[in-house]
């Protein structure tokens, strides 16, 4: 998966799409998957995935943003949204994976996560490059946290 990648100096905005593309890409295997230990694997990985994406987000991107579109709308109803994303993954701890409410939770969180990604890529990040921010600067500090939190669960 892309998220184990260092990118290459990437700005903040590149490297959230190639997240929010691994993250698809990972529901995508999920929807082919037939055996309960690879959806297993599948879950843990997108939820790993999710979750440091969101916490970068959280840490350095929304707050950045935040104050350098003195926006009060966009980034409040993106944190919500990870909330509701963080419920879901909370979910799957202990779950059973071979079951039908198993399958409906990964779709719902497929769903949760298109949708928010849809958002943040036609509404925020059209604002952002059109913002002062230092995109390179703020990738290269998003990416370096994503490190470190990675190296964590590793």
């Amino acid at each position: 998966m892309t998220a184990t990648k260092k990118p290459t100096s990437k700005d903040a905005i590149a490297l959230l799409k190639a997240d929010h593309e691994a993250v698809s890409q990972l529901f995508a295997e999920y929807e082919r998957a037939r055996s309960v230990p690879n959806k297993k694997a599948l879950v843990d990985e997108i939820c790993m995935a999710l979750s440091v994406h969101a916490q970068i987000e959280e840490e350095i991107f929304y707050p950045a943003v935040k104050t350098a579109l003195k926006d009060n709308v966009l980034v409040p109803e993106a944190t919500v949204e990870h909330a509701g994303v963080k419920d879901l993954i909370a979910q799957f701890e202990g779950d059973d994976t071979d079951g039908e409410m198993y399958d409906a939770k990964v779709k719902v969180l497929s769903e949760y996560v298109k949708h928010h990604v849809k958002e943040e890529q036609d509404e925020m990040f059209p604002k952002v490059k059109s913002s002062s921010l230092d995109l390179v600067e703020l990738g290269e500090r998003m990416a370096a946290r994503k490190d470190e939190l990675l190296a964590q669960v590793a």
